[in-house]
């Protein structure tokens, strides 16, 4: 037992699969996916666009394929990238074949609307012959008409029966190798269809909050109906759909994990909203450090709080902490142990220098251990 049980999320245990050289399910760590909204033919855009993702931490990337000119663009986009890509793939299952033909490391696609029976049975003999893993990706908003026809409305039921209607299908055919998502944009209708297909299969999930709206309002809806999942110990890879830059969904879905403790990766800043007693300006401050040490990769954690009700509370659980102080002489913490005093006009600068310096020595200590094992 931990040191803090109150803490600890039991991962359920599902099926390890890869997805290129990331592995997925069977307790691998949570792995955090975008989708490039750049015309996939339009490859110079695209690999720019996936190398952007891929900086701020993706771990996969999925790329739509609408027609034979995207699924065949895959092969160069692929060549000049090095994050796995998933091909995103819709009504023409031809679009499925080409993508696995042409380096996708996995398809994308909607039982909703691929097709039938022979034609998703088409997919997966690609999938297995390009060594390519699939997603069963059911959306509540494409459900199949049969299905619709007998639920009369989009159900956690209707949800559940399709993705193991395909389940079935590539068990049958001696394929094992994909995930599942059950999404929708209501929150209660995609936890319980999640919660339902976990009882029901041990296949890794891929969580998301579909459509979920704008910068503010979809990484709220996500963080709800995902971080309600992941803290039962349900999902394996993670996507923050938003109506943004990709480039904010990676950092959405990094910030959900890092509050429950299930990724680590960059700063980890914990601020106070500032009221009449901070004695520098703490949002602005924050907002300053934020975009300064956007770049840092190394886990690191960081309190700036205003003043000293909370300060040196919050300072002793980080690595870095400022607490405000009267007469501009603001207190550094360094692992809870008082170290200096700042005037306001310093703070930015010593906490770039001491967060960059601890990034380093971070990295001269993994590369050691690295070459000793």
């Amino acid at each position: 037992m931990s040191i803090r049980p109150f803490r600890d999320i039991i991962r359920k245990k599902t099926r390890k699969i890869k997805v290129g050289k990331v592995e997925v399910g069977g307790g691998a760590p949570i792995s955090v996916q975008s989708m490039t909204n750049t015309l996939t033919t339009n490859v110079k855009d695209t690999v720019k666009q996936i190398n952007q993702l891929e900086e701020a931490g993706a771990d996969i990337v999925r790329v739509s394929c609408p027609d034979q000119e995207s699924s065949l663009s895959l092969k160069n986009i692929i060549a000049n990238v090095d994050v796995p890509l998933v091909a995103d793939i819709h009504f023409h299952h031809k679009r499925a074949i080409e993508a696995a033909a042409n380096g996708a490391s996995c398809l994308r696609i909607n039982p909703g609307n691929i097709g039938s029976k022979n034609r998703i049975l088409d997919v997966v003999q690609a999938a297995k012959d390009n060594n390519c893993s699939i997603r069963i990706g059911v959306n509540a908003g494409s459900l199949d008409k049969t299905l619709l026809e007998k639920y009369k409305e989009p159900c956690p039921e209707a949800l559940v029966e399709s993705a193991l209607y395909n389940v079935k299908l590539f068990e049958d055919n001696n394929f094992f190798n994909f995930k599942l998502s059950v999404k929708s944009s209501d929150i209660f209708l995609a936890i319980k269809s999640y919660e339902m297909l976990s009882d029901k299969c041990k296949y890794p999930l891929h969580l998301g909050i579909t459509e979920a709206g704008g910068l503010i309002t979809g990484s709220i809806k996500s963080s709800i109906g995902m971080g309600y999942l992941l803290m039962k110990g349900i999902g394996d890879t993670i996507r923050v759909s938003l109506s943004a830059d990709p480039v904010e969904e990676i950092k959405a879905g990094y910030e959900i994990l890092k509050s429950l403790n299930l990724r680590s990766r960059g700063v980890k800043i914990i601020s106070c909203p500032s009221c009449a007693r901070q004695a520098f300006p703490v949002i602005e401050t924050v907002k300053i450090l934020e975009e300064k040490l956007s770049h840092i990769k190394t886990p690191i954690t960081l309190s700036i709080i205003g003043c000293v009700v909370n300060g040196p509370g919050e300072a002793a659980q980080t690595d870095i902490g400022i607490t405000g102080g009267g007469q501009n002489s603001n207190m550094l913490y360094l692992k809870g142990v008082q170290t200096e005093k700042l005037g306001n006009k310093d703070i930015i600068s010593k906490v770039v220098e001491l967060v960059e310096k601890k990034a380093e020595e971070s990295k001269i200590k993994n590369n050691d251990t690295s070459k000793k094992s």
